[in-house]
């Protein structure tokens, strides 16, 4: 008969590889995750939609995080299902490269991402155009230098600035700030040249700015930022959520006047692995309340 210390050893060594393979099975599953973005599709109403902009859709993609074995391919195929989707505006809410955590020496080494990140974003159809914002991730290595990437590229970056997008003789307005942790966001400086009656969509990193964005006249804010938690454990939530993405950290939310959607990204920080949280193609069509 075997002794009591030679039971506890093989409980021991059993219980450990009982977790092993959990924890191996749990990582391969959160690995497939990643890979495969989903499509969002949500209905939008606001009060100020003129009525030719009824049915206008607009595709969010988010936080691509760009590194050449895990993100790349929900990247590229994000760019396929996006464009089978048709979007009149495409709209990409910042963080096309990573500075790792705990980093040494110098950070703006790590903008050079933006370069094949932005070659792959470069097909992305959209006919009214491609537009994004720069997030913390890109503001705290090398924002010029993402910047440049991403224009070279045809995506221009709305840097505290607005454009108009016309239908007809109506018209709405999509703005961006820069980016609210590591930039120099400008609110009033992006809202400035809006006619305080029109219709307005605001592209913010963090989506916990929505507390500042709500006493404007803006409409809609889409942000990223949080991954939608990457891991989310069902009743508890995220085990971490980065600053500014902790109050509003996935999904869709009312403040005030303001309608804020919060996207999940496409790719990983930390560890290439989702957890009851897929890579994210949202998919908004506007709809006016005066139809």
């Amino acid at each position: 008969m075997p002794t009591s210390g030679k039971l506890s050893r093989r409980k021991f060594f059993y219980t450990g590889a009982i977790a092993a393979a959990g924890v191996a099975v749990t990582g391969a599953w959160g690995l497939s995750e990643s890979n495969h973005p989903q499509v969002t599709r949500l209905e939008i109403p606001l009060a100020r939609l003129p009525r030719a902009f009824d049915g206008f859709t607009i595709a969010q993609l988010s936080d691509f995080h760009y590194e050449h074995r895990f993100s790349v391919t929900p990247i590229r195929t994000a760019v396929e299902i996006v464009n089978g989707l048709h979007p009149d505006v495409l709209v990409l809410t910042g963080d096309f490269v990573t500075v790792p955590v705990l980093v040494e020496g110098n950070v703006r080494r790590f903008a050079e991402a933006a370069e094949p990140c932005a070659r792959i974003l470069q097909g992305l159809k959209a006919p009214m155009g491609r537009f994004a914002i720069l997030g913390n991730h890109d503001a705290g290595s090398d924002p010029a230098r993402v910047t440049r990437a991403l224009r070279d590229h045809g995506l221009p970056v709305l840097m505290n600035r607005s454009v108009p997008l016309q239908r007809g003789k109506d018209r709405i307005w999509l703005a961006g700030i820069d980016d609210v942790l590591e930039g120099r966001p400008d609110i009033a400086l992006a809202l400035q040249n809006i006619p305080s009656a029109e219709a307005t969509i605001l592209l913010a990193h963090e989506p916990d700015f929505a507390d500042e964005v709500s006493v404007t006249p803006v409409d809609l804010q889409l942000s990223g930022h949080s991954h939608g938690g990457q891991v989310w454990i069902p009743g508890i939530g995220a085990p971490w959520l980065p600053p500014l993405g902790r109050r509003y950290p996935r999904g869709l939310y009312q403040i005030r006047n303001l309608t804020l959607y919060t996207n999940f990204g496409l790719g990983t920080i930390r560890a290439p692995v989702r957890i009851n949280c897929p890579p994210e193609i949202t998919l908004i069509t506007l709809r006016s309340k005066t139809v």
